[in-house]
This record gives C-alpha cells, sequence and structure tokens, in this order.
C-alpha cells in the first residue's frame, strides 16, 4: 500500500516533470493530492525537501537494489547483466524522477546534492567494478566512462516511447550490454 507520503511524492514528481520545479507551487501540488497546499508541511519541511527526498531516494534505491541484484549473482557477467536490467526496470517505471534529475539538479539543496553524488557514485562503482570483472583488460577510468555512457542510454526513456515498455526493455538489455562490450552476459 502507498502512504500518502508516497502519493504526494508520486503526484509531485509528475508535476515537476510535467512543469519544472520552479514551475510547480505548493498549492498545485496540494490540490493534485486532495488537500491544501499548506497542509503539505504536515509531511514536508518544504518543496525543496520533497525534491530532496525523491532525488535522495532513488539514489539509495537504485545502489541498495543494483547491491541485492549484483550480489545474488552466480558471475560477474550475470551481475551485469541483472545491473542493466535493473537499471532498465527502474527507468521504465520512473521517467519523471529522470527528467527531474536531469532538468532540476540545481534546484536541489546543497546538502541532498552532496548525498546523490556520493550514492551515484557508489552505483557506478558497482557497475564498473562488475564490468572491469567480466572485461579484465579495461582500465578503470574506461570503465567509469562506459558506465557513464550506458546510463545515458538506459536514461533516454523519458524520450523514447515509442515501443511498448517490453520491447524497449529487450531493445535496451542488448543495446547496454553491447555499449559495455559484452556480448552475451546470461
Amino acid at each position: 500500500m502507498t502512504s500518502r507520503k508516497e502519493q504526494i511524492l508520486s503526484t509531485a514528481a509528475e508535476l515537476f516533470a510535467r512543469n519544472g520545479f520552479h514551475g510547480v507551487s505548493v498549492n498545485e501540488i496540494g490540490a493534485a493530492v486532495g488537500i491544501s497546499g499548506p497542509a503539505l508541511y504536515r509531511h514536508f519541511a518544504s518543496k525543496d525537501a520533497m525534491l530532496a527526498e525523491m532525488l535522495v531516494g532513488i539514489s539509495h534505491e537504485l545502489l541498495d537494489t543494483g547491491l541485492a541484484k549484483a550480489g545474488a549473482a552466480q558471475s560477474p557477467q550475470q551481475a551485469l547483466s541483472a545491473l542493466v536490467d535493473w537499471h532498465i526496470e527502474f527507468a521504465l517505471h520512473n521517467k519523471a524522477l529522470i527528467v527531474i534529475q536531469d532538468r532540476d539538479w540545481d534546484a536541489l539543496p546543497h546538502d541532498a546534492r552532496n548525498q546523490v553524488r556520493t550514492l551515484q557514485r557508489a552505483y557506478v562503482d558497482l557497475w564498473a567494478t562488475h564490468l572491469r570483472a567480466v572485461a579484465p583488460g579495461i582500465a578503470d577510468d574506461t570503465a567509469h566512462a562506459m558506465v557513464h555512457a550506458a546510463f545515458g542510454l538506459l536514461n533516454s526513456t523519458p524520450r523514447s516511447a515509442r515501443v511498448d515498455d517490453d520491447q524497449m526493455a529487450d531493445l535496451l538489455h542488448r543495446m547496454a550490454l553491447a555499449g559495455l562490450g559484452i556480448d552475451n552476459a546470461e
């Protein structure tokens, strides 16, 4: 079951993605969830706090789930494939958050920005570690660059809705593994 706080965050994310963080008022968020704008302050200290919770939260989710999926894999290839599949699943179901992360980064409070950067670095390191385990000849800097390039592809989902999600997941899986230089990571 979705909590009221999660419902507010989800609705705010859709509004922020559509109109930009600065283009949405607290009153608009409140109206969209059926309460007054000031009533939102029972759940969040500010609109900035909503944005921080969204972006810090997704960064924790990406890293924590990525660690779990890679940890459950039987080989480095399976771990990398699981990371790709996890990120695809995330990207297909969280398009609004990808738009917000990309477009409204500057609105994120400084402390939250530092938290997000730290979590994102750990997530990139996780991927790079497994990529280098699959292809040991790849230098660390190159592995990190390859991972960032794969994220660019996978995070393109908000702008690439020409096929259904199942087709897109398959396409992104094949393209991401090919881009990482992996023929078959299954």
